[in-house]
C-alpha cells in the first residue's frame, strides 16, 4: 500500500468515529506533524477522500466530514417524504410561504388553467435527518389549492393530503430535469453558496381523466443527491 493510501485509510477509519458530518478535519500542517509524511501525500490522501465523497473541501476554510450522498430511483411517481423513508431517512418540511398568485404562462400551461387565473403557491424547504435537501416551488389549482393552504403542510405531504384528504389519485407525472445554478433565494433555503450547482426538477402530476393538479419545480442540492432510473432498449432500435 502506498504512503498515501495507508494516510487515506486511516482518516477514513476516524469519519464517523471521532469526527462527525461537518465537523472540519485538521490542517494539512497538523496532518503532516501526525502521520511524519509530506504535504503532497496529505493532500493526494484528502483527494481521494473527497473523491470517495467522504469530505468537502472547501477552498479557505478547510476539509469538513460529508454527509452521505442520497441515492434516489426516478422508476415511480413517488413524493419526497416517500423517497427518503424509503431510504431509512427522517424526512421534515419547513413552509417558508404559502399565497395565492396569478397563474404565469408557463404554470396555467401545466396546470391546464387560464392564463392569469388565481392559483395556489407554496414554497417548502424538505430536509432529510435535518439537513436541507430540496427547496419546493409547488403550484396547485384553486379548487384544491384553497383548502390545502389551510392544511398543516409541515407534517403532512402534499401527496398525501391530494389522495387520502381530497380523493384526488395521482396516476402520472412528467419529469423534467436539468442542472442550474443557485441563485440568492435557492442558496439560502439550502444552506450552500451563490453559484453552487443544483438539480431543477419540473413536475407535473395528473389525477385520472389526465387532469393536472400539482405543477413543482424542486431545487436539489448537486452536492447531495444522486438520481438513478433504469432504461430498456426495445427490440429493433436501429
Amino acid at each position: 500500500m502506498t504512503l498515501y493510501a495507508e494516510v487515506e485509510e486511516a482518516l477514513a477509519e476516524r469519519i464517523g468515529v471521532e469526527w462527525q458530518i461537518g465537523d472540519r478535519l485538521p490542517s494539512e500542517e497538523e496532518l503532516v506533524r501526525q502521520f511524519g509524511v509530506s504535504r503532497i501525500t496529505v493532500r493526494r490522501a484528502i483527494q481521494n477522500l473527497a473523491a470517495r465523497g467522504l469530505v468537502d473541501v472547501r477552498h479557505g476554510s478547510g476539509t469538513f466530514v460529508a454527509a452521505p450522498q442520497i441515492t434516489q430511483p426516478l422508476t415511480a411517481l413517488t413524493g419526497f417524504v416517500e423517497d427518503m423513508h424509503a431510504l431509512g431517512l427522517e424526512a421534515s418540511a419547513e413552509v417558508v410561504s404559502v399565497q395565492t398568485v396569478a397563474a404565469a404562462r408557463h404554470v396555467a400551461s401545466e396546470l391546464d388553467v387560464p392564463l392569469g387565473s388565481p392559483v395556489t403557491f407554496i414554497e417548502r424547504v424538505r430536509r432529510a435527518e435535518g439537513r436541507a435537501i430540496s427547496f419546493d416551488q409547488t403550484y396547485l389549482v384553486p379548487e384544491v389549492g384553497r383548502r390545502i393552504a389551510e392544511d398543516d403542510l409541515e407534517d403532512t405531504p402534499i401527496f398525501t393530503l391530494l389522495e387520502d384528504k381530497y380523493s384526488l389519485p395521482l396516476v402520472e407525472a412528467t419529469y423534467r430535469l436539468r442542472a442550474c445554478l443557485a441563485d440568492a433565494d435557492i442558496a439560502a433555503a439550502l444552506d450552500v453558496s451563490v453559484g453552487d450547482a443544483v438539480f431543477r426538477i419540473e413536475r407535473t402530476s395528473l389525477t385520472t381523466g389526465g387532469r393536472p393538479v400539482d405543477y413543482e419545480v424542486l431545487h436539489y442540492r448537486g452536492d447531495a443527491v444522486t438520481f438513478e432510473t433504469q432504461l430498456h432498449r426495445h427490440p429493433g432500435t436501429p
